[in-house]
C-alpha cells in the first residue's frame, strides 16, 4: 500500500461533530471519512473534468 501523507486539519467542533455522526453511520473512522469524502470528490473532478461547484472560491455558509 502506498505510504500516506500526514496533515494538520483544523475543523470548527460543530463540523468536526456532524463529520463523526457521519462517520458513525457509515462504520468509519473519522479520519476514514474525511479521506473517503475528499475522495469522492477528487473522482468526480476527475470524471467531470471541472470542479464540483462552480463557485468553488466562494464560501459557503453551512449550519454547522
Amino acid at each position: 500500500m502506498a505510504e500516506k501523507k500526514q496533515i494538520p486539519l483544523r475543523l470548527s467542533e460543530k463540523l468536526y461533530r456532524e463529520i463523526a455522526a457521519w462517520a458513525e453511520d457509515d462504520f468509519r473512522s473519522v479520519n476514514g471519512q474525511i479521506e473517503y469524502l475528499l475522495t469522492e470528490c477528487v473522482r468526480q473532478r476527475k470524471k467531470d473534468g471541472k470542479y464540483v461547484g462552480q463557485e468553488i472560491d466562494k464560501p459557503i455558509e453551512l449550519d454547522i
